[in-house]
């Protein structure tokens, strides 16, 4: 199936306000030079529902438009304890059945849940209801430490914020790094973010004055990503032992300096696949690799295909409609 360009959020009773900001950020109006999406807001009968702390929200669309968008998101709600109505979980299920993709944050996920479709699946929710998930639900595997998790058509996110995650992973995947970057830049968020919910629960990081130098020392990594930039390299720029930069690294980032550079090198090698006709070659010279096999070797893991087919994919010579992500 082609990219997703329709996209219907269903607002059950007490929706998140966060929720709503997350999808209409991030699917709403871009500038025009940005593809652009057709987002619905959609409740169970078109008018007002009452979002959490009591604000009134216009819902104008009723559950026919599940029946037609390309990406569907079941948004948290107070009320999540309480099953969906069945035509709700219909339009759920007639909508994956048709080949949609179905998603879902936070407690959403247990609307989805509640349809059977993540029976056999991973899946994760806000890590506070993760235990309440996998005792209603035991034919999941839920995994409370994800940020989001990818089965192929059907997707669930984390807690609150790690909405965020979950739809720029759905941008990075079926529109490329380049559309989900630039958005992310324009709100201000990391394009990705690694480690799991287990860095948000409460283990506050203190102040410290290695911060700032530690984020000296990120900035310039971004600016020599092309150089092999060896943790010793790393820690002597923040004045730092090896070992003790590697465990401030973790406590303020959530991630190890290796992950944190593997992703930096990734994120920057697809969109140099997607937005110019470098040789594979010169690209992985660019992004720090020794050679065109090495990122090959780390593209495939990350990816499941090599850089060529990812170029096919999402490079500028890529046109709508185009074949599924797969080598051959």
């Amino acid at each position: 199936m082609p990219p997703f360009r329709t996209v219907a959020a269903y607002a059950p009773p007490g929706v998140g306000m966060l929720a709503v900001g997350i999808v209409s950020e991030v699917f709403g109006p871009h500038e025009p030079a940005l593809p652009g999406f057709d987002l619905a807001l959609c409740t169970d009968r078109p008018g007002t529902v009452t979002a959490d702390g009591g604000v009134p929200l216009a819902i104008p669309h009723g559950l026919d438009r599940l029946a037609t968008a390309d990406l569907l998101i079941a948004l948290p709600g107070t009320g999540f304890r309480t099953p969906p109505t069945p035509a709700v979980l219909e339009a759920l299920r007639s909508a994956h059945d048709r080949g949609a993709l179905v998603a879902a944050h936070c407690v959403g996920t247990f609307t989805l849940a509640a349809t059977g479709l993540l029976d056999g699946h991973r899946a994760t929710t806000h890590w506070r209801f993760a235990p309440l998930l996998a005792d209603r639900h035991p034919h999941i595997t839920v995994e409370a430490d994800a940020l989001y998790i990818d089965e192929d058509r059907i997707l669930t996110g984390a807690g609150a914020a790690a909405g965020f995650d979950l739809c720029l992973h759905l941008l990075r995947r079926e529109h490329g790094a380049t559309l989900a970057n630039t958005i992310a830049r324009d709100m201000v968020l990391p394009a990705h973010r690694d480690g799991g919910q287990a860095q948000y629960l409460p283990a506050p990081v203190p102040e410290h004055p290695h911060n700032n130098r530690l984020t000296e020392v990120l900035t310039w990594a971004h600016e020599h990503l092309h150089e092999p930039l060896p943790i010793t390299e790393l820690a002597h720029r923040a004045l730092m032992s090896k070992r003790s930069f590697a465990r401030h690294f973790t406590a303020t980032t959530g991630t190890t300096p290796h992950a944190w550079l593997s992703n930096l090198r990734l994120t920057r090698a697809e969109e140099l696949l997607e937005t110019t006709n470098l040789p594979i070659e010169e690209i992985a010279h660019q992004v720090g690799y020794s050679s065109a096999a090495v990122l090959r070797e780390q593209f495939v893991r990350r990816r499941g295909v090599p850089p060529r087919a990812y170029r096919r994919a999402f490079g500028t010579s890529a046109t709508p409609g185009r074949p599924p992500l797969t080598e051959r």
